[in-house]
């Protein structure tokens, strides 16, 4: 069962390096399971997903990329992710056509640069036009005729330090426009993002700033009354030691014999430079997993559904994306 039944638009957020957009993608997978349809969206024009997902660079179009996670025992096929990379100027180009019939005006607008001018100019109106896609995604109606009905969107929002001006438009917009429809729409915008239909998870790995800044994210998500989803402490190390091993390793008092009795065990060839290396690695490990542990306790402060994925050792690939779908599925974050 997922903590998170009733939520149509899936956030995704994190501090640089944590591994946001491996997570969202995965939580794409997740979600597109039991015949569920679910569209990817990516809005910081860095081709990540036609990365992950080895297609293509994505244009300005939904597109089928991947099936969903299979679930063993479940009826019927798995559902399908589809992605959108949303680009500001052409966002705004569909603006124009759907709101104000502006098909070839807009094209023509696009050509004497007053797009780019408009969209650099005022970053707030850029900030709409980007969160606009994704509402129509989740709420699509009569204008976008004949367009996909997602049963789940899950947007790789920008970094933790800009998300509640990113998400926070009518705000934003407040010095820019006090009336008129750009306004209106932001307006609208918020009574989804503000809903129970929207939930914003953070990403963050065992580090202390990272930490530090998914509390801080938290703390001013509340503030401007934005959806709080769960925590996702990504890139988790292994626990190959147990807990008297990993005090011995710390301590420098593993049995270097006993070590090298298990690797000649297993077949290898030993020597003391072998040993000792193993030892300082050991040594190295136990104090990351002290440090990982402290921070754990911080998170759990946090006191928000928490969910674990594992560093894999490979890397990420389609594969590796499958795996941790996987874990957040069984975690219930899907």
């Amino acid at each position: 069962m997922t903590d998170w039944p009733g939520v149509q638009l899936h956030v995704v957020t994190g501090k640089g390096g944590t591994g946001k957009s491996t997570v969202a993608a995965a939580l794409a997978l997740a979600l597109a399971s039991s015949g569920r349809t679910v569209l990817l969206c990516e809005v910081e024009g860095r081709q990540g997903i036609a990365r992950m997902f080895d297609v293509d660079p994505l244009p300005y179009a939904e597109r089928r990329i991947a099936t969903g996670l299979p679930v063993p025992g479940e009826p019927g096929p798995p559902g399908v992710v589809h992605a959108l990379h949303i680009d500001p100027e052409a966002a705004l180009l569909e603006y124009l056509a759907m709101y104000y019939k502006l098909g070839r005006a807009g094209r023509a607008l696009d050509k004497f640069g007053v797009i780019e001018f408009a969209t650099t100019i005022a970053p707030g109106v850029r900030d709409v036009l980007l969160t606009g896609k994704v509402f129509e995604a989740v709420q699509r109606n009569s204008r976008n005729k004949g367009a996909t009905q997602y049963d789940a969107v899950v947007l790789d929002a920008p970094p933790t330090g800009r998300i509640v001006q990113f998400l926070n438009v009518s705000d934003e917009l407040a010095g820019l426009a006090k009336v008129g429809p750009i306004k209106n729409q932001s307006d609208t915008m918020m009574t989804l993002f503000r809903s129970p239909r929207t939930a914003v998870h953070l990403v963050t790995v065992l580090e202390e700033m990272p930490v530090q800044e998914t509390a801080d994210g938290i703390a001013e998500l509340e503030a401007a009354r934005l959806p709080v989803g769960g925590v996702v402490v990504n890139l988790v190390r292994p626990r190959d030691l147990d807990a008297e091993d990993l005090v011995a390793a710390r301590a420098g008092t593993l049995d270097a014999a006993r070590v090298a009795e298990e690797l000649a065990h297993a077949g290898l060839a030993t020597d003391d430079d072998l040993v000792t290396g193993l030892l300082a690695e050991a040594h190295d490990h136990a104090e990351r997993r002290g440090l990982e542990d402290s921070q754990r306790e911080v998170v759990a402060a946090l006191d928000r559904p928490t969910y674990e994925l594992p560093r894999l050792p490979g890397g990420v690939d389609l594969g590796g994306l499958y795996e941790l779908a996987g874990e957040l599925r069984a975690q219930g974050l899907a």
